[in-house]
């Protein structure tokens, strides 16, 4: 039996083997039944066999086992002289690294970061910013409406309002956020997100507006220097206003902003006086300036949640 044992070479005969020995029906287990028949010296030597072949039956499996293992692993084993397959590495989106890098900026100008809500009431998104509902203003701006009266967000110069509210003067604050308006083409998305920013304070000029924008863009684009063109515009929400132009890559300018003095009857809405207050706002999208920083042709890219996209592109 011993001997029979040790020549076993698979776990099913192993398996076999000790059913026929200590099963139920087993050789073993019908001599041990019949114990009561032997005298003393024979059942100490019964014993003792009974006690030798479990414990040469658990050695076998651990051998058996063992060799079954090494066998796997000689055929897994692992060649490590070959280059590692290149592990998948998460990428900040540009949006992300342009919002982070914008936010420092205006940060350490002294602006405050504010937020607001995307879903708006009539006051804040036109009224307040003195767009009543009368104005012609309203038509430049393709509107989501909702059934309730309130409006997708079309512009965070509503953060603008909700600020002046709360803090009164003086105040210099940003506002981020998605913004939605009924646009979709390369350079335009139906919700794409905006920067406001805001400063109101006595004795605040056009000069401090076009001063502070002129740091911020070379700060942003990393240049020492850059040429701005401001040319006149229209907003409901300033007097005057003012469209800022980038001169980029040689001769070609761009329109980066727009921005202007707070109209005093947006300041008189806040409940600020605008004969001792003055301030100056400007909004731009922070896509658009991700494009540019990081030389992208089109926006809607931005969006497709596609990682080949960013890999390919060096994010």
């Amino acid at each position: 039996m011993k001997e029979q044992i040790k020549q076993i070479q698979t776990l099913e005969e192993l398996q076999a083997l000790h059913t026929a020995t200590f099963g139920k029906n087993g050789t073993m287990t019908a001599r041990l039944r019949d114990m009561k028949n032997l005298d003393n010296d024979a059942r100490v030597a019964l014993n003792r066999e009974n006690a030798e072949l479990r414990e040469l039956f658990k050695t076998r499996q651990t051998e058996i086992e063992y060799a079954v293992m090494m066998a796997k692993l000689h055929d897994q084993k692992v060649d490590v002289t070959l280059s590692p397959e290149p592990a998948a590495v998460g990428r900040l989106h540009p949006l992300t690294m342009a919002l982070t890098e914008i936010s420092g900026i205006l940060e350490s100008f002294g602006y405050s970061l504010w937020t607001g809500p995307e879903i708006e009431d009539d006051w804040h998104n036109f009224t307040a910013l003195n767009t009543p509902a009368h104005h012609p203003a309203r038509d430049m701006q393709d509107t989501f409406f909702l059934s309730n009266g309130n409006v997708m967000r079309t512009q965070t110069s509503a953060i603008q309002i909700r600020a002046m509210e709360k803090c009164g003067v003086p105040v210099k604050m940003f506002g981020i956020g998605a913004t939605y308006r009924k646009e979709m083409d390369a350079t335009h998305s139906p919700m794409f997100h905006q920067i406001e920013g805001l400063y109101v304070n006595k004795d605040i000029t056009m000069s401090d507006l076009i001063g502070d924008i002129r740091a911020f863009l070379q700060r942003f684009f990393e240049m020492d220097n850059v040429e701005l063109r401001i040319r006149p515009s229209y907003f409901p929400f300033t007097e005057p206003s003012i469209e800022i132009d980038m001169k980029w890559h040689g001769d070609k300018w761009l329109e980066i902003m727009g921005a202007g003095m707070v109209h005093p009857d947006v300041l008189r809405n806040c409940g600020i006086d605008p004969d001792v207050y003055q301030g100056f706002a400007f909004g731009f999208g922070w896509d658009r300036l991700a494009m540019l920083k990081y030389n992208l042709p089109d926006i809607r890219k931005f969006y497709d949640g596609d990682i080949r996209w960013l890999a390919a592109n060096g994010f």
